[in-house]
């Protein structure tokens, strides 16, 4: 397996659609997440309809809600349920993971981001899991993405989804300009038909691989043009 390429396609892009132009006729939805990179995505999925996205720290709102539910669809609905009970607004939430299967219990999609520690940088996490995958070649390093996506409003979850991505390879290096942007595994899940890894993929790539946001961004736009 070649070794990564350096992150060509950075999320500069996708992070410049949060500050897209507010129309007044439109309802505020809050984007329930701290992260500012995740912010992004979360715009980038409800790009187009009639919603203003609004990030928490423009409410001075700094919100913890609880991540201990056993599936990631579950997590979605607490942090929507919480993000939207805190600000008073219809909110949109996500949780996600990355899937393993020839780790076995060595591995839990939920704990993802916390795997390598509450304190690790996005570097100790890539670190760690090459560890991990240290003993294994070529098809027994396949991995896919799941991510759960929830509506919520005043504490009640509207909708709610879970699914599982393309399926990729873990890389058997690690990049040598990875960034804290939030979404460490992207820059190391590898795909072999484009020779590059998801973080550097094109829309039009991520499009003809069915990949997980592809298909969020699908069923939240037929909700929101079939719910008046």
């Amino acid at each position: 397996m070649p070794k990564i390429p350096t992150m060509g396609h950075s999320l500069c892009p996708i992070v410049a659609r949060l500050n897209m132009t507010q129309t007044s006729n439109n309802k505020d939805i809050l984007l329930g997440t701290g992260n500012t990179a995740k912010q992004a995505m979360l715009a980038e999925l409800i790009e187009g309809l009639p919603v203003n996205p609004v990030a928490p720290q423009d409410l001075g709102l700094n919100s913890s809600p609880d991540e201990t539910a056993d599936s990631h669809e579950q997590v979605a609905r607490d942090k929507a349920i919480q993000w939207s009970l805190d600000s008073g607004m219809l909110t949109i939430a996500t949780d996600g993971g990355l899937v393993i299967p020839v780790l076995g219990s060595k591995w839990e999609s939920l704990f993802t981001h916390r795997f390598a520690g509450s304190s690790a940088t996005d570097s100790d996490r890539v670190e760690a899991l090459l560890k991990l995958m240290a003993p294994y070649k070529n098809d027994d390093r396949s991995a896919s993405w799941v991510e759960a996506l929830a509506i919520a409003e005043n504490g009640n979850v509207l909708t709610s989804w879970s699914l599982e991505g393309a399926n990729g390879l873990i890389a058997e290096h690690a990049g040598k300009n990875l960034a804290d942007h939030g979404f460490w595994v992207f820059s190391m899940w590898y795909f072999p038909r484009y020779q590059r890894t998801y973080d550097a993929l094109t829309e039009p790539e991520r499009s003809d691989l069915n990949d997980h946001w592809v298909q969020l961004k699908n069923l939240v736009h037929a909700y929101f043009l079939r719910t008046p």
